[in-house]
Formats: structure tokens, sequence, C-alpha cells
């Protein structure tokens, strides 16, 4: 018996140890290759599972790639939710600090949730896209919120649309970084924090 598989014996996993696991593990091979390129059984070796065990966590590749995106999803809304009652101004740098710190860390899971846009499967798109919503819904919150800004989308129209432009803006902005941009992110936190002020400008 080999060290990994003394390792494995010695140790069992929770039921949700095991699924943090698989997900990780999934968000890494997920962010290197197209979606109809990552097999489960890939998965299931590099975890040092059975199949059927993956399959009794995830039933099919669509939900173990939607769950990826919905996990990946939920860590950003926790990183990047606004505290009540201070400007969006004077914590948005913080907030973007938080966030670019997500990004350095979970690189894996940041790049496969936004390839899930470019997955040929419409229901793992349809995932994406309301994970996105979310993004934006929360923001809108934010800047409705704010006493020096006050500003909604049912007022203002163009506001969602100012607030959506930046989202795709600022993942464009830190894929880039990722892949080895000279920029600091000191320098992405800016770059990022004065779009966003720039586009929701009256």
């Amino acid at each position: 018996m080999s060290g990994n598989q003394r390792e494995r014996v010695r140790r069992r996993l929770s039921t949700e140890e095991r699924r943090e696991q698989l997900l990780s593990v999934g968000a890494r091979l997920f962010s290197e290759s197209p979606y109809d390129e990552v097999w489960i059984e890939q998965v299931a070796e590099i975890a040092g599972v059975s199949r059927g065990l993956l399959y009794h966590y995830f039933p099919t590749k669509r939900d173990f790639f939607a769950a990826v995106v919905e996990r990946e999803s939920k860590r950003m809304l926790r990183m990047t939710a606004a505290v009540p009652g201070i400007p969006v101004r004077e914590q948005l740098g913080a907030g973007l600090d938080t966030f670019l710190g997500y990004v350095e860390q979970h690189a894996h899971g940041f790049r496969a949730f936004h390839r899930a846009d470019a997955a040929g499967d419409q229901a793992v798109r349809k995932v994406y896209q309301q994970a996105l919503a979310a993004q934006e819904r929360q923001i809108l919150a934010a800047l409705a919120a704010d006493p020096e800004i006050g500003r909604t989308p049912e007022g203002e129209p163009e506001l969602r649309i100012a607030v959506r432009g930046w989202l795709a803006f600022t993942t464009a902005v830190c894929l880039e970084w990722l892949r080895g941009s000279e920029l600091s992110r000191e320098q992405v936190r800016d770059l990022c924090a004065r779009a966003l002020l720039g586009a929701i400008a009256p």
C-alpha cells in the first residue's frame, strides 16, 4: 500500500469535507480546460475516490460544474458585500482589496467560474448568468443605500447597464492580471475603483 493510500485509509473525510475536496479538484480542472474536455473520471482519480462516490454527490457532470460555479459565486458575494451605513466610496478600495486577494488565492475557482459563460451547455450558462445577476443586484443595492449616491436602476435605467459593464470590465482586468500582468494588486485595485466611480457618475 502506498503512502497516499495509507493516508486515505487513516483519515476519512466528512461529507462536507469530501464535497469541498471534489469541488476544489473540479475548480482546478475546469479552470485549465473547457467544459467539454473535463471528464468525471479525472476528478475521481485526482480525488482518490470511485466514480460511484462522485456521482453520489453530483449525479451528472452538469450538476458538478454548476456546483463549482455556485460555490465560487457565493464566495465572491460574501467577500464583496457592502457594509451598511458606510458610503460606497469609503469602502470601495478595501472591498476591492479583499476581492483581489480572493482572486489570487482562488485563481482556479475564479477562472472556472468565468469559463462557465463559454460552456456549450445552456443549463450551465444559466447558472453562471444567475450568479452574475446576484453580483449586480448586490452592487445596485449598495449604491441605492448610499446617502451620497442614492441611485437606483428604477430611477436611472442606465445605472444597471453601467454596473453590468463594470463587472465585465473587472472580470477582464482580473483574468489578464492572473496571466501575469505587470500591474501590482494596488494598481489593479485603483484601476477598477476609478472605473466604477466613472461608470456611475451622473
